[in-house]
């Protein structure tokens, strides 16, 4: 079925994490055409649209992987009729087993085809994956200049074991799915509540020294929240030490004590 749409120019890739090098191909596009896939994202599903303000299509990669380049490219121009301009990165591929590439795209297809080279920073090639490793190892500062934004996840706030309000300090608990994410440890970062940013550090892993669960918990910095619902989301400013294990919860304690100080400086 075709659109009704009057979208000239549209640049196709994944766009996962709507990184600096995918910007290159979004300012030459009036409109995103996303393949999609499933888990592991910087950026999952329509929250890329979060970080463009160009009109975001969706290819589900199930329901396209069957189809020949060249059933592609009519799919394309089905959907797009007053289609004039291609974008895509130099490393494109397309069709059934990615047996399209960026040159055959502009061999097949009678639309302006343009293809960008590979982008970096300081040397490094911008590259999805690239930043999941970054984040991996916890060298968020990299990932966030690769990404030309903070890194950030979003979470339901679910019920945590008690302990901290109790015996340490508040925090919020977030069930997070889709993303990729960082290294297991403590964070400086800033937490989204209500449309409000605040201050915070954040632990996520193994609560190692407690009941050994796996947490993403975020506590607000001289503020008393009180309850919170709903979807709450971590822009990640700053790593600060890897998880670790204490012998008791006076340890654990004075560690995040130590750690609340630390973000405050980071954050400053």
């Amino acid at each position: 079925m075709q659109l009704s749409n009057e979208i000239k120019s549209i640049a196709i890739g994944s766009f996962d994490g709507i990184h600096t090098g995918h910007r290159t191909l979004i300012d030459k596009s009036d409109a995103l055409v996303i393949i999609e896939r499933n888990g592991g994202y910087l950026t999952p599903g329509y929250k890329r649209s979060l970080f463009t303000s160009k009109v975001c299509c969706f290819y589900h990669f199930d329901k396209i992987k069957s189809l020949t380049p060249q059933e592609f490219v009519h799919r394309l121009e089905a959907d797009f009729p007053a289609l004039k301009t291609i974008v895509v990165g130099y490393d494109f591929h397309f069709g059934k087993g990615k047996s399209g590439n960026a040159q055959m795209l502009a061999n097949i297809c009678d639309k302006e085809i343009v293809i960008i080279d590979e982008v970096s920073h300081e040397e490094i090639p911008i590259h999805s994956r690239t930043i999941k490793v970054y984040l991996r190892e916890g060298k968020v500062s990299m990932a966030n200049k690769l990404l030309g934004r903070r890194y950030c996840i979003e979470g339901e706030v679910v019920r945590g074991q008690g302990l901290g309000k109790k015996e340490l300090v508040p925090t919020i608990n977030l069930k997070v799915k889709e993303y990729q994410l960082p290294l297991e440890g403590v964070y400086a970062t800033r937490t989204l509540i209500d449309d409000t940013w605040h201050s915070s550090v954040s632990f996520l892993g193994r609560r190692v020294t407690t009941d050994d669960s796996y947490a993403v918990e975020t506590h607000v910095l001289d503020k008393e929240i009180g309850e919170v619902e709903g979807m709450v989301m971590l822009e990640f400013v700053d790593f600060m030490r890897t998880n670790q294990k204490f012998d008791s919860l006076d340890g654990l304690k004075a560690q995040i004590q130590y750690d609340i100080g630390t973000a405050k400086k980071l954050l400053a």
